[in-house]
């Protein structure tokens, strides 16, 4: 585990170096995304009553930003159509960002663990992710609908492996159950 990845909230002075990060990364290490679609939904959910400014972070290396992610709150919905949200004291990682000159450097996996410790600190009782399940359960994720919580839209419902949740304590998703909607999101 690297030890020299000191992650700390983002604030507003850092925001023009997180798009220029977040659309070179996106551009050059995936091929579903420009980046442009991301950028926009970080300022969505930053605008939006889920947006938790303490736990929206950047990673720097010797002082440069070289990653950056964020926890907002997420309602879970009854019913696979959206309706009946219920707030269960779970957070939505999304986005999870690395410099593209820093990829495959065990940058995301030091970054997300102390962020992990950061929302276990601050009392929640799980985390959602969407993405690349071979990524997220070297971090302690596992399947969501391990913890009766189920994709309804998006990537996850091609693999569902790929909707993954993660307790903050042995137990804490006991009695919870619902659906992943992403409907308060256009950029979603």
């Amino acid at each position: 585990m690297r030890e020299d990845i000191v992650i700390r909230p983002e604030t507003p002075k850092d925001y023009k170096d997180i798009v220029s990060m977040v659309l070179r990364s996106f551009r050059e290490g995936t091929p579903y995304s420009d980046g442009t679609d991301i950028v926009a939904l970080i300022e969505e959910i930053r605008m939006s009553a889920h947006y938790i400014p303490q736990l929206s972070f950047v990673a720097e290396l010797r002082g440069k930003i070289v990653g950056h992610f964020l926890f907002s709150r997420f309602p879970l919905s009854r019913s696979a159509d959206g309706a009946d949200k219920e707030d269960h004291g779970i957070v939505m990682l999304a986005p999870v960002c690395v410099h593209a000159d820093h990829f495959h450097q065990h940058i995301g996996s030091a970054m997300l663990t102390q962020g992990i410790r950061k929302v276990k600190e601050a009392g929640f009782r799980g985390i959602t992710v969407e993405g690349d399940y071979h990524f997220y359960n070297r971090v302690g994720f596992r399947t969501s609908s391990e913890y009766g919580i189920y994709p309804t839209s998006g990537y996850p419902m091609k693999e569902p492996r790929c909707m993954m949740c993660q307790e903050t304590e042995e137990g804490s998703l006991s009695g919870v159950c619902g659906y992943v909607v992403y409907d308060m999101y256009h950029n979603a």
